[in-house]
């Protein structure tokens, strides 16, 4: 079989012609591959038969197959599925030689040769393939009219980063399970392959635990919802609860759980402590300093309430929470948050107080006791959650006081953080604000823009982002695991409005975190983005059109 299967790439290779100028002949594909070799001729899909490699794992075969049904709805020809392999039509091979997340693409006069080791390989060359033909491809329609052909082609292809995320915060304001599909789906068109779910904060809990049934019938709810942005005084809120019954039950956390898996995605749950905590106090007043009472927060901006470390009972909270939580994301990783954490209950609790006598804590240059005090909370979360084979990531603050021994670190305050725990030998996910905050402004004329919390952030500033800095060594560099853009929704309501701060920075985004820095081209890229606005218009989704204009 090996023998065969050699001499079936090797036959492609031949079959594929003279190579042509790629500047001259470019494929239009977002993020752009690594290696591309174009050739002359191409290869009619419609009607193709695709060939499985039956060493293939379920999730693949099932890829392979709803790609092919894809196929035969737009283009009116039945495209068969069939186990084995073949010197025509759409071969699927598995390669154990390659890497999880790399592929190979060879597409000749006769047929198109996809290699991969695993899942994602596979599903990464069926975007690639899908990006080369008619946008039509991404639509349930019929379109024969279509020339459904692709290019010949060689294409060698892998992430320049393990970890490619985006990020969507359904606290401030609830997605609902479908939109959250959708949001996948466009995450999947482009390669990433983790979803950072921001589950609880002061504004609203939305996920179902069991053992705490408050947290969603009344932690989920605030009163009402403050109207434009945070003033220091006399701020305006809409009088309108908001929140009822708007969470996740744990099916429908499976549910989506599933439906990322199946599209490369893992998803990461957060579960942000001890600060942005409100919505959980206002449910058990008991786990705060000063016992409340607290209401689920109506308003943006930083709570001074957050969880009482001097109870142990908050401890018992949070084990019992992450236990459930654990249970239900295979991920490796679970975010704790540890952003954002007023330290001034701390300093008058008597219970926090004694906790710091009782561990010896003590104030150095440059930070408190009580800094000490959310370090000792951030070791003995990832103790726990170590017992239940997992590790914790949090945003970079968790660096202030003693940052926790297996601890990765989110760096959104600037790059600062992410490169000092390179420097201290612990992995870092960058996110800086400046580059790849989504709800900023995409325009500087912010008046002729949705509201949004501030700032300017058009997609050639996400797209000119370069994660190393000068002067890394390749040790700290190798901590550098990757790159994620956050969406907090403070100031977005409607799903049109969401899809619209996403798009297409969400496109520039995955160069940054695919492409080898030599293969990054402004020009190339805004040269695309036509063709990608294409694939939203089939896909349905709204987006900021201002590239297009320009």
């Amino acid at each position: 079989m090996k023998k065969f299967l050699s001499a079936l790439f090797a036959l492609a290779l031949a079959a594929s012609c003279t190579s042509l100028d790629p500047k001259e002949y470019g494929i239009d594909v977002v993020p752009y591959p690594n290696e591309v070799s174009l050739k002359a001729g191409s290869y009619k899909v419609a009607g193709a038969v695709f060939h499985y490699d039956g060493n293939m794992d379920a999730l693949s075969v099932q890829a392979v197959t709803d790609f092919a049904d894809r196929l035969s709805r737009v283009t009116g020809k039945q495209s068969l599925v069939s186990e084995g392999h073949s010197r025509t039509g759409i071969n699927f091979v598995v390669d154990p030689a390659l890497a999880p997340e790399e592929y190979s693409l060879v597409v000749n006069r006769k047929a198109v040769i996809i290699k991969a080791s695993a899942l994602n390989g596979f599903i990464y060359a069926i975007q690639t393939v899908k990006q080369m033909l008619p946008e039509e491809i991404f639509s349930d329609s019929l379109d024969q009219d279509e020339d459904w052909k692709l290019k010949c082609v060689v294409i060698k292809d892998a992430p320049r980063f393990a970890y490619r995320g985006m990020h969507l915060d359904v606290s401030r304001h609830f997605w609902s399970v479908d939109e959250v599909k959708r949001y996948l789906d466009v995450m999947q068109v482009h390669k990433l392959n983790r979803f950072h779910w921001h589950l609880t904060d002061d504004q609203g809990w939305r996920i179902e635990i069991k053992k705490y049934p408050r947290l969603t019938e009344k932690g989920a709810v605030r009163k009402e919802t403050l109207v434009g942005h945070l003033q220091p005084k006399d701020n305006v809120f809409d009088g309108t609860p908001y929140g009822e019954g708007l969470f996740y039950t744990q099916d429908q956390i499976r549910e989506v759980v599933a439906y990322a898996a199946a599209r490369g995605i893992t998803v990461i749950p957060e579960i942000d402590l001890p600060g942005h905590m409100v919505a959980a106090l206002a449910c058990y007043p008991e786990l705060g300093c000063t016992s409340g009472p607290y209401e689920v927060w109506p308003m943006w901006g930083v709570a001074d309430d957050v969880l009482c470390p001097g109870n142990e009972k908050t401890f018992e909270f949070i084990e019992n929470v992450l236990s459930e939580v654990a249970d239900l994301f295979p991920s490796e990783y679970i975010h704790i948050g540890g952003d954002e954490c007023p330290k001034v209950r701390w300093e008058k609790c008597p219970k926090c107080q004694a906790r710091i006598k009782a561990l010896g804590l003590e104030a150095d240059e440059r930070h408190s006791a009580e800094y000490f005090l959310q370090s000792y909370v951030t070791e003995r979360v990832e103790a726990f959650l170590a017992t239940r084979g997992k590790r914790i990531i949090g945003w970079d603050e968790i660096l202030e006081g003693k940052l926790a021994q297996d601890a990765t670190v989110m760096s959104w305050r600037g790059i600062s953080g992410g490169l000092e725990a390179a420097r201290l030998g612990h992995d870092a996910i960058m996110t800086p604000n400046s580059y790849l905050y989504f709800d900023y402004y995409q325009s500087e004329n912010q008046d002729a823009e949705p509201l949004a919390i501030g700032g300017y952030l058009p997609v050639s500033k996400v797209y000119s982002y370069e994660p190393f800095e000068e002067g890394m060594t390749e040790e700290e560099k190798s901590h550098i695991i990757g790159v994620q853009a956050n969406l907090w929704t403070e100031y977005i309501t409607t799903e049109s409005q969401l899809e619209y701060m996403l798009l297409p920075r969400l496109a520039a985004l995955s160069e940054v975190q695919w492409c080898q820095p030599q293969n990054k081209n402004w020009e190339r890229f805004e040269d695309c983005v036509d063709d990608v606005c294409d694939i939203y218009d089939q896909m349905g989704y709204n987006y900021a059109r201002h590239l297009l204009e320009d």
